[in-house]
């Protein structure tokens, strides 16, 4: 399985829905909290094609993109191939 990275904030509830969503696949992930962190919010943006928003999800080096790709994938059952 390729690692899974989330970058989230404390209080956002669509990094907990995503999370969530790992968890109920058992998924182990890192979680990188960019609270209060610029640095972190830049590398995270860079990674992310500019975007600033959280969740930003990467499975291995792609890039997913947030919660509602996330969710996207799992309902078109593209997820578990992603994570195989």
């Amino acid at each position: 399985m390729p690692p899974v990275t989330i970058y989230t904030k404390l209080w956002c509830p669509y990094c907990d829905a995503a999370k969530a969503l790992l968890q109920r696949k058992n998924v182990a992930f890192d979680e990188i909290s960019v609270d209060g962190d610029a640095a972190a919010q830049n590398a995270m943006a860079l990674r992310a094609n500019g975007r600033r928003t959280v969740p930003q999800i990467f499975i291995g080096d792609r890039h997913v993109g947030g919660c509602d790709d996330l969710h996207a994938l799992e309902s078109a059952g593209k997820l578990d191939p992603l994570l195989a």
